[in-house]
Formats: C-alpha cells, sequence, structure tokens
C-alpha cells in the first residue's frame, strides 16, 4: 500500500474532467480540516485519548465537490479511513456518493501496488459518519444504507455501505457535543445565525452579528478572529445555497416529484442560483465580496457606504472594525 504517514502522500488524488477550480470550503471543514480539532472530533466519537495529531493523516481529496463547496475531512489514523461530512440538507444518496469517493481514496491509497498478483494488499477499514444540522426535523442517529438505493434488494446485498447520520443542532446528541468543543461551538455559531435571521435581519448582518457573539463569549473565538473575513463569506454562500435549495424542494414536492428526483436536481441548481441571480439584483456574498474589494482599493468605511448603500455598523463588522 501506498504510503500513509505524511499527508503529502495525498495531495490532488484525482482529476476529475470539467470541475471548476473556485469551489470553497463550508466553515464545518474549515474548523475541523484543523488536525488538533480533527483527532479531538475522534476521540469524542470513539472514547479514545490519543494525543499524537501526526498519526492522522489527511486523505481527504482535493477535487471532491458537493454543489461547488467542499464540506468533507477524511483521514487515515491507526488502520481506519474515516469520512467526516456536512450536510445541512436531508440527503438520501450519501451512500452512494460515499462509494464512489472511497474508491478514488483506496485507488490513491494502493496506486504503488500490485493488485494482479498473489499477496494480500491491506486497506484500512472505512467509516462514514455525516454531521448534520439543517433544519428538517431528523433523531439523534440515522444509518443510510446503499442497500436502500437498490431497485430490487436480495436478503443478502453483495455489495453494502453504511452511512452513520448525527444530528449535531444545539439540544442533540449531547455528550457527544460535551466531549467535542469545536463540534458545540460550531453547532452554536450556525444556531445564532439562525436566530438572527428569524428576526427578518439580512443575512450579511446575521453572520457579523454571530461572529460577533460567538468571540465575545469563547465561542470558536480564535479560530473566527484568525479567519473572520473568510468565514463570513463562506457562510453567507452557504445560507445562499441552503436556502435556494429549500426552495427547489417546495417548488418540487408540490408538482409532485419523487424525493430522489427532487435531491438530484436540487443539488444541480441551487449552486447557480446562490452565485448568480437576476440581474441587478446581489446576493449577501455579493455584497461582502464588493466590500472587502473597496476596502483592498483603499477606501474609507465612509466611502464604502456611499458606493453600496449598506448599513455603516454592518460594513464596520464585516471589516472587523
Amino acid at each position: 500500500m501506498a504510503d500513509i504517514s505524511t499527508e503529502q502522500s495525498y495531495g490532488i488524488m484525482t482529476e476529475i474532467p470539467g470541475v471548476a477550480r473556485n469551489y470553497k470550503d463550508r466553515v464545518f471543514r474549515m474548523v475541523f480540516k484543523e488536525k488538533k480539532a480533527l483527532l479531538a472530533l475522534y476521540n469524542a466519537m470513539n472514547g479514545t485519548v490519543y494525543e499524537d495529531e501526526e498519526e492522522l493523516t489527511v486523505t481527504t481529496l482535493e477535487n471532491a465537490i458537493y454543489m461547488e463547496m467542499k464540506n468533507d475531512v477524511s483521514f487515515v489514523l491507526y488502520d481506519q479511513l474515516l469520512l467526516y461530512e456536512h450536510q445541512s440538507t436531508k440527503n438520501p444518496n450519501i451512500p452512494l456518493r460515499n462509494l464512489f469517493y472511497v474508491s478514488d481514496v483506496y485507488s490513491a491509497l494502493t496506486r504503488e501496488d500490485f493488485l494482479y498478483g498473489g499477496i494480500s494488499v491491506k486497506i484500512p477499514e472505512p467509516k462514514f459518519v455525516v454531521f448534520y444540522n439543517g433544519v428538517e426535523s431528523m433523531e439523534e442517529r440515522e444509518v443510510l444504507k446503499l442497500s436502500g438505493l437498490y431497485q430490487k434488494t436480495s436478503e443478502h446485498a453483495a455489495l453494502e455501505l453504511e452511512t452513520v447520520v448525527l444530528n449535531i443542532n444545539i439540544g442533540y446528541n449531547r455528550e457527544l457535543m460535551e466531549r467535542c468543543k469545536e463540534l458545540h461551538d460550531y453547532a452554536e455559531f450556525v444556531g445564532r445565525v439562525r436566530e438572527n435571521l428569524k428576526s427578518n435581519n439580512p443575512l450579511l448582518y446575521a453572520v457579523n452579528e454571530a461572529v460577533e457573539y460567538c468571540i465575545r463569549n469563547d465561542i470558536l473565538a480564535e479560530f473566527l478572529k484568525k479567519n473572520r473575513s473568510e468565514v463570513i463569506k463562506v457562510s453567507i454562500y452557504e445560507y445562499d445555497a441552503e436556502k435556494v435549495q429549500r426552495q427547489f424542494r417546495e417548488q418540487w414536492k408540490q408538482m409532485g416529484l419523487d424525493e430522489g428526483r427532487q435531491e438530484g436536481r436540487a443539488e444541480g441548481r441551487a449552486e447557480g442560483r446562490a452565485e448568480g441571480r437576476a440581474e441587478g439584483r446581489q446576493t449577501g456574498i455579493e455584497i461582502s465580496a464588493h466590500i472587502l474589494q473597496l476596502s483592498r482599493q483603499g477606501k474609507t468605511v465612509k466611502e464604502i457606504v456611499e458606493a453600496t448603500g449598506e448599513n455603516i455598523e454592518v460594513v464596520r463588522m464585516l471589516l472587523g472594525e
């Protein structure tokens, strides 16, 4: 099997034709692509107390995307291959996506091995976990099976893949959240944004206020201070895409389309709608990008307010003033 002693062993493992390079991280991935946070999450999930971050080898496929956003973290630790993924919408097709994903990872891991000889090639055991924090109701824990997608299922499917889905909204899986501060704090941040949106606050304001609140209350404080601008931009992008996807779902539900067709079409179109709306209408991500661009050009807060028509407090919060 290919050397798994260093993170560099993986890099860009698979080129996928037609995939754009300007995809974005989600906040979840921004938090947990740091080895310290990722190891803390693993320990919380498995009741372990591992401390050496260097034993963890990141195997994330840099070209594997969902709605033009990187929302997964894949890694090898002590003979296990783990894929942790965040989802804000329910998706019954996750086991199939994971099958494609793990196939690419195994291809990379064994690229130096001879698979047609008489010696067994050992591979790490895969485990798939989705952390769900959408607005649709869900139990604390669900298990999605690849066999559930078969057109016809036999008693013993020749190929099975199970994905555990954990609800990480506030109030769910309390023990897990207590064992991993990073996961708890991430859920708190998301919850704060949603509370702000319930009051009909503009998206840009809702995200900015959530960042300010979390920093003041030691919730992902250091992470948010370090990555403030990027978190704001990514969060606005996420919520734009999530909102559009829910709208598509509702439209197709009214039209009587089945769940699987809704899922595929919603995911395929939400990204495009979130990035570019009708002419003359700016999304939150476009507004924030414009503000940051003007700031880099040396414009004062007053000049930016005049140029964009945004509230001065919103501009100041976005710029961290």
